[in-house]
This record gives C-alpha cells, structure tokens and sequence, in this order.
C-alpha cells in the first residue's frame, strides 16, 4: 500500500513537470510554487514519508528540466544551487509541518473518541445499584463501547472474577490477583493486554485487564477511576436499600406490637375488674385462686404496658412533658410505688446537698429510677442492700442505683441494654422480658442524657443515668 503512495507521489510531481516543460510556458518561481503546493498536498493526504519522496523527485526535476543547463543535472549558475538547496529545504520542512499538524489532528480526534466513548459508558452504569451486577455490566459494556475483544475483572470483595469474551482467559486470575496489589497500569502492546488496580483513594478494590485495541493508558486510567467509582457508588446504594428496609421493618413492628399490646390490654383490664370483685365476695379456697388470677392479669398488664413503651420508643413516638423536677422527689416516688416489691430490704439513699432540680418529664424519669430498682430487687438475693445516690457531675445530675448481686460477666455488659436482653445466669430462673433496661435507655436517650452500668462479678453492679440540670435552681 505504501509503496503505490510513493509512486503515486512521484507521478503527481512528474505530471507537474510536465504539464509546465511542455504546454504551458511560466517562470521557474511558479513552477516552484506549484510543486510545494504539491508536496504540501501530499504530505497531509498521505504521510511525511511520500511527501518527502516528493521533495526529492521535485528537486531533481526541477533541476534537469527548468535550470540551466537543461536536461543534465548539474547546475551552471551558483545562485540556483542556493534556490535549489532553498526549495528542498522549504520542501521538506513544509511536509514536517503538515505531517505534524495532520498526525496531532488524528491525536485530537482519538481523544474525542475516547471521551465520547468513556461519557457512553459512564451514562450506561448511572443506573446500576448492586456491585455485583454493576461489574458485571461493566465489563460488558467496556468490550462493546471501546471495541476490546476482552476484559475481566476481578473484584476483591467477593474474590470473584468478571469476565467477557472468550480471549479473556489471556489473562489468568492469578495475574489478576497480582495486578490488584501494584498501583501502576501495565501494558504489554505485544500481548495486547492493559492490567490496571482498581482502587478508591488507598482502598484497594480489585483490578481490571483490557484484552485486544486498547485504549491510551491514561483512558484507561480513567476507566478504572470510574468503576471503583460506580462500585462504591452501587454499594452504597445497597447499604442505603437496606437500612430504609430495616427501618421500615422496625416501623411496622413497632406499629403491630403497639396495636397487639392495646388488643391485650382491653380483655386484661375487664378480667382485673372481675377478679377484683369476685376476690371481695368469695370464700378462702375460692380467693386463693382469684389472687393467682390477680397477679397474673397484673403481670400481663405490665408486660403490654412495656411492650407499648417500647413500640413508641423506637417509632419515635416519645412524647415528652420536661418540667423542673426535684431529684429527691423522683426517688421518694420510685420507692413508694416499691413498698410491696421492697418490703423489709435495706434501701440507702443519698442526695447531695444543694442539688439543682433537673429538667425532665417526672413520669418518665421515676420510671427510670423504678426500672434499676426493679432490677436490683429481681437480681440480688432477699436482704442484700441496695444505695441509691444523686449527685451533680461535670453540670449534669447523675442517678445510680447500686447493689451487692453477683454482678455482670464483661462480656454481658455491652448487651444489657439491647432489647430482650437477659444474662446467660438469670436467663430461665428470673422472670422478665428483656425489655425494661431497653425501655430505661429510650427514656434517658430522648431527655438527651446517658445511661450506663459499672458491674464487678461477684461485687454487684451499679446503674446510672444523668439528665439536664437548670442552672441556678437548687432544692434540698
């Protein structure tokens, strides 16, 4: 192919030639002119190398058929070497430039190509939404949009390999394995074979190989850019899919406990009225089992009623009243809702001097206090003491509750608030839900303060929970 260009720019110089040396009669300037208009010509249709070809079959031309003496080439007149030397000189440079000019216009173009190319393929993965699906597209939209014969990739997370094509076995998964460690793009043009990592900043997420017509290695770049970001992208859109899932999930949960606990109440709160009146009028044997029925229609009455606590909690649905509430009122109140439950066990409080009211919803906040105190009396054995303190730290009121139980294994300590909780120890021995710890957390958590537990086994524990304290007042 190359060598008919050669001949064709030789013939089109040689009917320059003679269509000037033989029918028509201009100066040797014009004629000149018209072959380095020629060669220009040349050099953009074809390449620097026919253009210079060119140069050269017009110099000599020029020389035998137009400067004296004519027909041999040699030169009579020293001035026309130096036109000569001139012409070959303007000859060659000028098909240089037009060469050069020509091959930066192709560059040019590829580019475009290129880019048109990777903005084609970025529009086909803006809807993806799963990593695992978006790789798999992509590697097939990759061999189509950039006419690859192959490509895989290889994804670390789920050490999976994508491939498309059947020549992209060229590349075998340890190569691939290999690439995602380095952090350079490697080209071998001989196999036709691009290797790239594919990472996010530092994070490493696998590597990719380009198999056939490759692309510039800084397109390439660009292409692993964009699937470790349409992989993240993907990601979180799943992450994103599922804590909406999860919530909503908890939203109807939350929603179905609420209406199942007010189901129950209803029915419980006709038999507690039953019961309550036949126990009045009833003989010994009679009121033996009346008093069971009392206290197992109480007992199902504070499980709905934790069961509704705890449906509003996670709904949101916690509707607080704050009011300035003096702490030592909080705990006076806990403890006489107690008295039955509390009985003759040794109960220390201890408030401290000049201690600010808090800022709190009392019905909420005693229930708190009620909670740890419930908790201590069903986890410690009968006569072991229990100290309640008040005291104010870094400008918030902190409540505890101590006991002298057995205490909490370390490992428990992180879930004793979880709902449905219960230790490995107390699990089938002690009655309870798991929910009145979770349901104190809601509670505290919605006034804005903290709940925690400092437990030694074998040395008891110690609940505490702070609240705002209003500046300026006190209540002793």
């Amino acid at each position: 192919m190359r060598a008919l260009r050669f001949a064709g720019s030789i013939a089109i110089v040689a009917g320059i030639l003679a269509l000037y040396r033989t029918a028509l009669s201009v100066n040797n300037t014009t004629v000149a002119l018209s072959l380095l208009l020629a060669i220009l010509g040349i050099s953009a249709w074809w390449g620097l190398a026919e253009a210079t070809v060119a140069s050269v079959a017009a110099a000599l031309g020029f020389n035998i058929f137009f400067l004296p003496p004519i027909g041999r080439l040699t030169i009579q007149d020293p001035q026309n070497w130096i036109a000569l030397a001139a012409f070959l000189a303007t000859a060659v440079t000028a098909s240089q430039l037009s060469a050069r000019a020509r091959r930066r216009a192709a560059e040019a173009e590829a580019r475009r190509t290129e880019i048109e190319r990777l903005y084609a393929l970025v529009q086909s993965m803006m809807l993806s939404g799963n990593a695992r699906k978006t790789i798999r597209e992509f590697v097939h939209t990759v061999v189509g949009v950039f006419g690859c014969r192959a490509a895989a990739l290889y994804y670390r997370s789920t050490e999976e390999v994508f491939r498309s094509g059947p020549e992209s076995n060229v590349v075998t998964d340890h190569e691939l394995l290999a690439a995602a460690e380095i952090e350079a793009v490697s080209v071998d043009s001989s196999r036709g074979v691009a290797l790239a990592p594919v990472r996010l900043g530092l994070r490493p997420l696998g590597s990719m190989t380009l198999i056939g017509r490759l692309p510039s290695e800084q397109m390439v770049c660009a292409i692993v850019n964009l699937i470790a970001l349409t992989i993240e992208r993907a990601r979180a859109l799943e992450e994103a899919s599922s804590a909406e899932a999860a919530r909503q999930g908890e939203v109807l949960k939350s929603a179905l406990l609420d209406s199942l606990a007010h189901d129950i109440k209803t029915p419980l709160t006709s038999i507690k009225a039953a019961v309550t009146s036949l126990l009045s009028s009833s003989d010994h044997s009679e009121r033996e089992l009346l008093t069971i029925i009392n206290e197992e229609t109480d007992r199902l009455n504070q499980l709905a009623a934790e069961v509704i606590e705890m449906a509003r909690i996670e709904a949101g649905k916690l509707h607080l009243e704050k009011q300035p509430v003096a702490v030592a009122e909080l705990i006076s109140g806990a403890l006489a809702d107690l008295a039955a439950a509390i009985q003759n066990r040794p109960v220390k409080v201890r408030v401290q001097d000049g201690l600010p009211e808090a800022e709190a919803d009392p019905d909420f906040a005693m229930q708190v206090v009620k909670q740890f105190v419930e908790n201590a009396l069903k986890y410690t054995p009968e006569g072991s003491p229990i100290d309640i303190s008040a005291e104010l730290q870094s400008g918030r009121i902190v409540i505890g509750v101590a006991d002298r139980g057995p205490g909490i294994a370390e490992n428990e300590r992180a879930h004793i608030f979880d709902k449905f909780f219960r230790g490995r120890r107390h699990r089938f021995d002690t009655k309870g839900t798991g929910m009145g710890l979770a349901i104190a957390k809601g509670i505290v958590e919605a006034h804005g303060g903290r709940i925690w537990v400092e437990s030694e086994p074998g040395q008891g524990s110690a609940f505490y929970f702070s609240l705002a304290a209003i500046a300026g007042g006190s209540h002793t």
